[in-house]
């Protein structure tokens, strides 16, 4: 048998190539990171642990590969109110670096989170404009020690970050799910992206 000719790997070569091109083009430029700044919501939440390092390598691992992100970076913390886990706490778990389908990304980690063992969506997502994107929330109930507790989780996706952020306080924590104010969870997350999102230049 004869070799097929060359021109043709050569055709296929620069499809593939052009295909590359068309997929590297579609990224934006990478113009900010997610920080971990001591405190949060003008001071309120003091950061109690920075687990990026473990945790936050698990949401790289977890996106490696994906043809819709580029140079992630897992960035987990939780947070104290007034540095007291007791009276209320705040966990932000996400990433940056160069997204194109931020709602994906945004549902993504709602759904993520309304799949973790013992949880419940008990009030399903709700969408809400803040700060220039979209925010989206929904409410969780979880079962810990016997006990069922309720709180927000919201989650926001811009080109550079994407994070979701899930808080309690002595009050929202056995309030009825119905009850939550995700309109207010929506703006406190959208403070805690302004808080996070840090401009690298």
């Amino acid at each position: 048998m004869f070799p097929p000719p060359k021109k043709r790997r050569v055709g296929l070569v620069v499809a593939l190539a052009l295909i590359g091109e068309r997929v590297e083009s579609g990224f934006p430029e990478a113009d900010f990171t997610l920080t971990l700044p001591k405190t949060l919501i003008d001071g309120r939440f003091e950061l109690a642990a920075d687990l990026s390092d473990t945790e936050g390598q698990k949401i790289e691992q977890e996106a490696d590969g994906a043809w819709d992100a580029k140079d992630t970076v897992g960035v987990v913390g939780t947070y104290a109110l007034n540095g007291d886990a007791t009276k209320g706490t705040l966990a932000l778990s996400g990433m940056y670096g160069r997204f194109k389908n931020t709602d994906d990304a945004r549902e993504g980690m709602l759904r993520g989170a309304g799949q973790a063992t013992g949880v419940t969506v008990a009030v399903p997502r709700k969408d809400f404009a803040e700060g220039g994107v979209t925010i989206s929330c929904e409410v969780i109930t979880q079962r810990r020690s016997g006990v069922e507790i309720t709180y927000p989780t919201c989650a926001w996706a811009d080109g550079n970050t994407a994070a979701a952020v899930a808080w309690t306080t002595q009050k929202n924590l056995t309030q009825d799910p119905a009850d939550v104010d995700l309109a207010f969870s929506a703006k406190m997350t959208s403070q805690v992206r302004s808080e996070t999102r840090k401009a690298i230049h």
